[in-house]
């Protein structure tokens, strides 16, 4: 088939990727389309989905094709004639009034039905396609589907088999990947034009839109709302280095019956490249040794460190913390270098009102903090539902950031990034493997080793790295083990071979 290269396949390796909201989208559009013909960029979008569906099931016979009210309803209507002119056996299911399509969606259903394509607003009957192309709403999604879109969607989500989404799958905000109304397409495969939408990469996104290719069509797009992580960049060791040349790491946390969580931490830590990681356990009856490592050291109340030694440390705080991590934080906050704050450190900030007003001077003077909530902890230090943080995730870690002061890593499916000093980034590594406790600290103690060696590295790049290495790990394990929960200990080892 005629045209320019195939789209490219986006991945964790080959970024980052610039992401870009509905409202960006739309006005890069409307840009472009200043300069060009309508008619003609429909042209081009549908002839990339159409050579990228021969590319992804060359084998499928004929092709069943949804198209909706609007251009992503033309783009799947140029598609069908260019696969019918290929040779494949193509039926269109028309989900619209076609006296009422835009004038370019038009055109391309005139020229559709001219070419001989079968169009009706029923699929063909006992019959399984060999590909479906969902081309019903893509980015003009800001609503649950209703009536006829939301059967067409069911239908297709019934239907057994694979699907290809125009932009995105119908139903799913592109913003926020979260499911408009009561389903969204299940995608095998994504075709993102011109941009790629956010919401395909967090929320519930990453369920929906399965392989994510883009096409720019040949268009060179704006200033990205936001970014997809990719592999970090691994400095090397000199060989005059020494562990000192690595920066320290302090690890509060462990309270009675928790210590494991601040071992973890400290372990990850230590894996991650830290030149020494001392363990300061909350609870006092706890083995001052890890035989399972013994290069880390424990200090009872390091937190009473001089204000100087705090400064010169990278510290984690909270993992397995309790209510005895309160104690901690006052002195944390004023003086600690770089402060990463987990879990029950987190829970208690969202309790006081002090410890927030200290950790929003802290960030006045410069200090830089990272915080590390999964949703219930972001929700409580928004004052606000699970819901609420998760019905769109980038606001969520946006108002937290800006509410406190400090860097947000917020985790899930898509862990989202959040830091007043430039665009969010979302993770593009990771899946439920992680889902076991234990993870979390490991993700805590592996970013502070990261930053130990960087000091001077934007906490929001430390950030995106740790994330992706994590969720690096966790997708090698997948691909031997799927379905399988991935032990904290495992991951810390599994991350140390990905270094």
């Amino acid at each position: 088939m005629r045209g320019p290269p195939l789209p490219q396949r986006v991945t964790a390796d080959n970024g980052p990727w610039p992401l870009h909201d509905a409202a960006a989208s739309r006005a890069h559009e409307q840009h472009v389309l200043s300069g060009v013909d309508a008619g003609a960029l429909m042209g081009l979008a549908g002839l990339s989905v159409a050579r990228l569906a021969l590319a992804s099931a060359p084998h499928a016979r004929w092709v069943q094709v949804w198209a909706g009210p609007g251009n992503n309803g033309g783009d799947g209507l140029v598609a069908a004639r260019e696969l019918h002119l290929a040779g494949k056996q193509v039926h269109v299911c028309l989900v619209a009034d076609a006296a009422r399509l835009p004038a370019d969606a038009a055109q391309a259903l005139q020229a559709a039905e001219r070419a001989g394509v079968p169009i009706s607003n029923q699929p063909e009957p006992a019959q399984v396609p060999g590909l479906v192309i969902d081309a019903l709403l893509g980015l003009g999604a800001s609503r649950a589907p209703a009536d006829a879109l939301a059967q067409a969607i069911d239908r297709i989500n019934r239907c057994g088999a694979p699907v290809l989404a125009v932009d995105i799958p119908s139903g799913l905000h592109p913003d926020t990947g979260a499911v408009l109304g009561q389903a969204a397409v299940l995608a095998q495969t994504t075709l993102s034009l011109l941009t790629i939408k956010p919401g395909c990469f967090t929320n519930q996104g990453r369920a929906h839109v399965g392989v994510v290719w883009l096409d720019t069509l040949q268009l060179a797009p704006p200033a990205c709302t936001a970014w997809l992580t990719s592999a970090p960049i691994r400095p090397a060791r000199g060989h005059d280095a020494h562990k000192g040349s690595f920066g320290d790491v302090a690890v509060v946390g462990g309270a009675p019956g928790m210590v494991g969580a601040a071992w973890l931490a400290a372990s990850a830590a230590l894996a991650a490249g830290a030149g020494r990681v001392y363990c300061s356990l909350l609870a006092d009856n706890a083995a001052p040794l890890n035989p399972a490592r013994p290069e880390l050291m424990s200090r009872a109340q390091w937190w009473r460190q001089p204000p100087a030694v705090l400064a010169a440390t990278t510290v984690v705080c909270g993992c397995g913390g309790g209510s005895d991590v309160r104690q901690a934080l006052p002195p944390l906050l004023t003086h600690a270098g770089r402060l990463v704050l987990d879990a029950d450190a987190l829970n208690a900030l969202a309790d006081d009102t002090d410890l927030q007003t200290l950790l929003r001077q802290r960030g006045a003077r410069g200090l830089p903090t990272v915080l590390t909530p999964h949703p219930l902890e972001a929700a409580r230090l928004l004052a606000c539902s699970v819901g609420d943080v998760q019905h769109d995730r980038l606001a969520a870690a946006k108002a937290l950031s800006a509410r406190l002061s400090a860097t947000v890593l917020l985790k899930g499916s898509g862990t989202v990034i959040e830091s007043s000093a430039g665009v969010p980034w979302i993770n593009s590594t990771g899946n439920a493997a992680l889902a076991t406790a234990g993870t979390g600290d490991v993700l805590a103690g592996w970013l502070a080793g990261l930053w130990a060696q960087r000091p001077k590295a934007p906490p929001a790049e430390t950030a995106a790295a740790a994330a992706w290495q994590h969720g690096r790990a966790a997708d090698r394990f997948a691909q031997h083990r799927p379905h399988r929960p991935m032990r904290a200990v495992d991951l810390v080892e599994a991350m140390a071979r990905e270094r």
